[in-house]
Parts: C-alpha cells; structure tokens; sequence
C-alpha cells in the first residue's frame, strides 16, 4: 500500500488545527457517550431482582436479557456499521446510534413481558452498535500513538462511571418509584445528548496524528483482507483473545453483582446505590486514568510490549482480592477486598484499545475495532452472564440463596486464561519491535 508523509492531499484551510484544537472536547463528549452506553446497557443488573419478581424470571432469562439476546446485535451489526465508518462520516454514524438505544432503553419500562423487555433489549444492541468502532477511530485520528493509551483509558472511563452512575441512579429511582421509571429516567436524557454531540464533536482527517499517513486514493482493504490482516498479526490475536476473556469474566459477574450483594451479603438497593457504586466508580476510573498514563509512559520509554506486560501483572495482583469478594460473608470486608482488585485490574481497556488500533493499518481502524468489538461481545457479553446464571441455576438445589455466590466465584478463577494472553502479546510486540 503506498504511503505519503503529511498532509496528504488538499485540506480545507485551518481543518487539522481545528480539530487538533478542540480534541478535548470531542474525547469529553464521546466519553460522555459510552458513559450513556454503558450506563443503559448495564441498568438491568441493579433492577433485575425488582423485575425478577415483577415478571417471574429466572436467572438464565436474566442473563440473556443483560447478555446474549443483547450481544448478538450488539456484535453482530457493529462490522457492517464500521465499514461505514472507515467511509462516511462517523460524527453522524455515533448521533443516530445514541438516538435509537436512548429511545430503546427508555421503551424497556413499558414492557409487560419478558419477550417484549427482549426485544427491546435488542433495540439497545442495535443503536449501541454504532458507537465504538467510530468513536475509537476518531480518537486514534485525534492522538499519537504516544498519547494514544492515555485517550483510550479517558474513553474507557464510560465504562466504570456508566455502571456505577446507572447502579446509582436506577437503585435510587427504583427504590422511590419502581424499576420502570428508572429505565426511562436514565434512557430519554440520552437524546438530549445526542444534539450536543452532533453539535460539537469533530469529524477529524483520517490519519491526522500519524506520522506516515496512508493516501486518500489508496483502495480501501476488503472485509476479507480486514479479516485475514488481523487474524495474521499475532500480537493483536492475543490482545482480542486477553481482552475478551477478561471481558467475558467482567461482564458476567457486573450483571449479577448487585444481584448477589443483596442475596449473599444481605445488601439493600440503597446501600448499593449509595455506598458501593460511588466507591467502585471513583477507584475505577483512578485505575483506568492512571493505568493508561502509566501506559503511555511503559510506551514511550519500553515500547508498546511493555503495556501488554503490565496488564497482565496488574491481573495478577489483583486475582486474589476478587475471589475474596466472593468468599468473605461480611459485606465491609468484602467491599474493601474488591476495591482492591478493582484498582489494579480495571487498567486494562485503555491499553487494550490503543494497541489494536496503533496495530491496525490507518484505512481499517473502525473495522479492526469492530472486529475486536465483536469477539468481545459475541464470546464475553453474549456468553458471560447467561454462563453465570446458568451455573447459579445448576448449583441452586444444593446452595440455595447462596448458589449465585459459588457461581461466581468459579467464574472469578477463569481469569489466569486471560492473563496468559496477555503475556504472550507481549512476547509477539517485542518480537516485532526487534524485527523493525
């Protein structure tokens, strides 16, 4: 593929440093958007013991509605949403996606049933499929790959402060006025939003931060080729295999969290909306905002290895302060261990991304970060929590109230399998970097 140095063809006067200008906007206002994403995709876990009773389900419906029936849409359309990225304009593409899952989430309190709380379960994965791959493409347009990490673990932070903020205000709206109106309160706020975003947020030059820049007339790679790249680059295969597993692991023990602090550590909505959320929210995104500074500078100093290796030994400080969180009886201690493990462990998106897109060829990033999105969340959100309740379901007969506890637990201890590939990410970037 030809490479030119920059800039790389006509560009309307002052673009570049428009965009460069207002980077700090569009990364605060697309961090406020997988805030919402987050923030609506993982309401349920806080209400679903109020709409277990309310709609009598059982806790492998309970997965599917907070995993599979969500991820296959969610997975599933964010390649062909992609494709679009990598060629229109991607500003757009994310206002239309937070429109259509805001409008979704707030729909799920109107339903009656658990088919139509899927289907409009469903509705959320669809519009939310149209929000990372663009987002993750502009930022790496926005910033070095020196930086990169750093832009990455602030967009991550939507994450960790969309949960605890939607634990937050569902369990308090929930508590006063039924789960129903939570899930409007937290869903139509969203559309208000999606102006803000149209407004305001750049549609930066592809391949503005980079230092070499592919040219505009290049062809654009087929999916096939996207696909085959990806698969051939070593590094980035353990990368998506480490975060997925981690992310599989996260995702089913976060939508049966508050779930097992009310049944297991006598817990009440309150005491979860107000005492744990805020607690795990601020210790969640110190380590995602100092993991990813602390990236950026193992980047800078050891190279891009250097990030694989500290996420893997972050996880490993961190393991066995999890499964403390499932072991402990008294719900201060137990909290106290979690908040330890969350501190090391929650570092590991920031890195994660920044990788496959400072890996990924220029014309391709959306679609590689699609392609990581959808492993993520066909094999980590689609399997995660209907496994875990699965698994609570089995162990029912012989633990009782206490079965979701053992279910997790078990679940916790996968996370050895994640960080050995990360650990050999490392070993394939240094190979790489040797090799020039």
């Amino acid at each position: 593929m030809a490479t030119i140095p920059a800039p790389d063809g006509p560009v309307p006067e002052g673009a570049d440093d428009r965009a460069i200008r207002r980077r700090g906007l569009t990364l605060a206002l697309l961090t406020i958007t997988y805030f919402f994403s987050y923030m609506d995709r993982q309401i349920l876990a806080i209400l679903q013991e109020l709409i277990k009773k309310d709609l009598g389900l059982s806790d492998t419906q309970l997965g599917m509605l907070t995993g599979l029936a969500f991820a296959i849409f969610y997975a599933g359309l964010g390649i062909p949403v992609a494709r679009l990225a990598d060629r229109m304009n991607r500003r757009n593409i994310i206002t239309i996606s937070l429109t259509v899952w805001s409008a979704m989430t707030a729909a799920c309190g109107l339903a009656q049933n658990f088919i139509q709380l899927l289907i409009f379960r469903i509705g959320v994965g669809i519009g939310e499929a149209g929000s990372s791959p663009p987002s993750h493409s502009i930022i790496a347009d926005l910033y070095p790959p020196e930086k990169r990490a750093g832009a990455m673990a602030i967009y991550s932070l939507g994450v960790v402060l969309g949960t605890a903020f939607g634990t937050m205000i569902g369990g308090t709206v929930a508590h006063y006025y039924g789960w129903r109106i939570a899930l409007l309160a937290v869903g139509l706020p969203g559309v208000i939003l999606a102006f803000f975003v149209w407004k305001f947020v750049v549609e930066p030059r592809r391949g503005l931060s980079d230092v070499v820049r592919v040219a505009e007339s290049d062809a654009m790679p087929s999916l096939r080729e996207a696909f085959a790249g990806m698969w051939a680059n070593k590094a980035a295969v353990h990368v998506v295999l480490g975060v997925t597993l981690t992310s599989m692991i996260g995702y089913g023990l976060a939508a049966f969290g508050p779930s097992y602090m009310q049944r297991s550590l006598d817990m009440s909505l309150l005491e979860i909306a107000w005492i744990v959320a805020p607690i795990l929210g601020v210790v969640g995104a110190l380590s995602a905002v100092i993991g990813g500074r602390l990236a950026d500078w193992l980047a800078k100093t050891r190279g891009m290895h250097a990030q694989s290796y500290m996420v893997a030994l972050l996880k490993v400080i961190a393991l066995p302060f999890a499964l403390m969180f499932y072991w402990l009886d008294s719900w201060q201690l137990a909290l106290c261990a979690y908040v330890v493990a969350l501190l090391f462990q929650n570092s590991y998106l920031g890195p994660s991304f920044a990788m496959i897109q400072s890996l990924a060829p220029q014309k391709v990033r959306a679609l590689w970060a699609a392609i990581t999105l959808l492993v993520i969340n066909m094999v980590g959100l689609g399997i995660g929590p209907v496994a875990v309740g699965r698994l609570s379901d089995a162990l029912y007969p012989t633990y009782g109230e206490d079965s979701l506890r053992y279910a997790m637990l078990i679940f916790a201890a996968i996370t050895p399998w994640a960080i050995f590939h990360y650990w050999r990410a490392g070993v394939w970037l240094k190979r790489r970097a040797a090799a020039g």
